[in-house]
């Protein structure tokens, strides 16, 4: 029989053969890449899965993101067998691989970091066992049940599994599971426990705690230790941290979720704005505030307040139930609304930055990455079918030269129609058609995900990467055939009739406060010029020093710099040493020598520039702050 492999080769293979045998075959392609499981037709499987003649075959290693799931799924039934073993009474229930490691959940189960070698030894007896875990699929639930007994947990996600219920055994060991798992445990060569926390069984406060292990699992001991480096290196770009050091913002009891900006955050939140409204006017977009209260009837025609209730916040105005709003769209909608238009006024590309509430658990809870009160900067372009193409063109090109002004890089994916969808197939086309238009004119190269698609649309996500290489997905560009229908929104063609307009809804941020956290990690706290609370600071040597020093600081404010002078009763070195720490971009020192010359001493973090007049620091610090220049200008 002929298999056909991703790499573009066709394996010629007998009948009944395995994906063993695929392996053994094409070994030399892997480039020394340990196969963990196939995706079969789109499907992942194990390696042990009989192949049909013709059958389209990806091979995963752990390079891939699935295969690293796989890695890391296998992983956690590992853990689960371990703990298992040395907690008898310990009752799992589920493990899943998630985006850097895994977690599994346990019921009667008390431990902590403490315990974590013991936990981490026991482990490694079951690498070194090399057991290959053995898929088990069930007639039905009583088949199932029978095994799972004396686990509530498995019991009750039985029950609640209405087909392919499967599960795999570890020798003495069985977890209920879909799988598929990597072929034998020995593959597993380096293993870290991370952390422990509390959960709740299926997220519920009113179900039972559960006691939740992380950890992180890689086929090779280099590739541990290069995470944890790099995890080292995160953990100082924190910007909960940075945050409170460099006095950006905090969270309060009295608000848990809803972080305060302050006067140094602010600033920064303003270049981020005002940076966004030159380059959204440059494009075209009007701009509205709609109101953050309004009743629930209008969450009930846009299709939310059946699918995102329990994340809303209600209240109760003149007798009626109204909703904090968890999203700008619908109040969008009624603008558009509000008028009629022609088709020639259209493509109309309509901007909030609005705020908007969604209640998270507070165990969900992460700094400004993940909070209950924060700002989108949405915008909806109501546009002919013909324009998709375009529109989709500029959306893109706004948004990926915005995040090159940060210096952060991006990739692109495109999620298509997922099972439960609305719209018909012809619409779904369309839209489809416009994204990859517009991405192959563009010359973008993007990921497919296919149907993972927003149930009113297809979309391109659009990830970027920060310093260290983490991606973070904040843009998102989604083409919705949902509200315009459920708000009856029509525009005038050139015969005189009603059409339905198609809508894209996009951001470009994001949520702003998370915006804001990822560039203070990015940027570990030094931000560039045009960013920074500071951008100068003023240290006179000696008190009779204090005079020049503030009529330097004059001049600055003047031209329009943000500066300060530190007039602290201190060492010029501690002073020095105090603005480094604060990130503060220029430190200008000042004492007999510049007071009688009339110069500055400048220097740049730990570098000393040299001996400048006030009017070329001026010059200089404003040629680079008016240019948003990411490198400093002094020389």
């Amino acid at each position: 029989m002929q298999i056909n492999v991703t790499d573009g080769s066709v394996v010629e293979l007998a009948a009944e053969a395995n994906g063993f045998d695929l392996i053994r075959q094409i070994k030399k392609s892997l480039n020394g890449h340990q196969a963990l499981a196939l995706k079969v037709n789109g499907i992942p499987k194990d390696l042990n899965i009989e192949l049909q003649d013709g059958d389209n075959i990806q091979v995963l290693t752990f390079d891939d993101p699935e295969g690293k799931e796989i890695f890391w799924h296998s992983s956690a039934h590992i853990l689960a067998q371990a703990i298992t073993r040395l907690y008898p009474e310990a009752k799992p229930t589920i493990g899943p691989a998630i985006e850097s490691g895994f977690y599994y959940d346990f019921a009667d189960l008390s431990i902590s970091a403490d315990d974590f070698p013991k936990v981490e030894a026991e482990v490694q007896k079951i690498v070194q066992e090399r057991i290959e875990p053995q898929r088990i699929e069930y007639s039905g639930k009583e088949e199932a049940k029978k095994i799972f007994a004396n686990n509530r947990f498995k019991m009750e996600m039985i029950e609640n599994l209405d087909e392919g219920l499967s599960a795999y055994s570890q020798n003495d060991f069985i977890d209920l599971c879909r799988g598929p798992h990597i072929p034998h445990f020995g593959i597993v060569q380096a293993f870290k426990l991370m952390k422990t926390s509390g959960a709740y069984w299926r997220a519920d406060k009113n179900n039972p705690q559960l006691t939740r292990i992380y950890g992180i699992s890689f086929p090779d001991k280099k590739l541990l230790k290069s995470h944890l480096n790099f995890l080292e290196e995160a953990a100082k770009r924190d910007h909960r941290v940075i945050g409170k050091q460099l006095g950006l913002f905090s969270f309060h009891k009295e608000g848990p979720g809803m972080p305060f900006i302050h006067p140094k955050g602010m600033i920064i939140w303003n270049e981020l704005m005002s940076y966004w409204q030159e380059q959204h006017n440059k494009e075209g977009y009007k701009q509205i505030k709609t109101p953050i209260l309004m009743s629930h009837e209008l969450w009930e025609t846009s299709g939310h307040w059946d699918f995102y209730r329990e994340n809303m916040y209600l209240s109760v105005v003149d007798e009626k139930t109204s909703v904090l709003k968890p999203m700008n769209c619908p109040g969008g909608m009624l603008f558009y609304k509000e008028d009629i238009y022609s088709y020639r006024q259209l493509p109309l590309r309509i901007a909030e930055v609005g705020v908007v509430h969604r209640h998270e658990f507070s165990g969900a809870l992460s700094g400004l990455f993940r909070v209950r009160c924060f700002h989108q900067d949405d915008a909806h372009i109501f546009m002919k079918p013909t324009d998709i193409s375009d529109e989709i063109h500029k959306v893109l090109s706004l948004a990926t030269s915005m995040y090159k002004l940060f210096g952060l890089d991006y990739h692109l994916e495109l999620s298509t129609r997922p099972e439960q969808s609305i719209g018909s197939d012809e619409q779904w086309q369309l839209a489809t058609d416009g994204l990859i238009e517009s991405l192959t004119r563009c010359g973008y190269t993007y990921k497919l995900n296919e149907g993972d698609g927003a149930f009113y649309g297809p979309k391109i996500d659009i990830h970027i990467r920060d310093a260290i290489g983490r991606t973070w997905q904040c843009g998102t560009i989604q083409l919705d055939l949902n509200l315009p229908e459920r708000f009856d929104l029509s525009y005038i063609d050139a015969n005189g009739e009603k059409q339905r307009p198609v809508m894209i809804h996009r951001v470009v941020y994001g949520s702003i406060e998370r915006f804001f956290g990822i560039l203070i990690e990015h940027y570990a706290g030094k931000f560039p010029l045009w960013l920074a609370p500071v951008q100068v600071v003023i240290l006179p040597i000696a008190e009779n020093h204090h005079d020049y020093a503030q009529n330097v600081l004059e001049q600055f404010i003047k031209a329009g710099l943000r500066a300060e002078v530190d007039f602290d009763n201190e060492s010029i070195n501690k002073k020095v040493r105090k603005a480094q720490l604060q990130q503060i971009n220029y430190i200008i020192v000042v004492g007999d020598k510049e007071l009688a010359e009339g110069t500055l001493s400048v220097r740049a973090a730990n570098n000393l520039i040299g001996t400048k007049s006030v009017a070329e620091v001026i010059h200089s610090l404003n040629d680079e702050y008016q240019s948003r220049s990411p490198r400093r200008n002094i020389v």
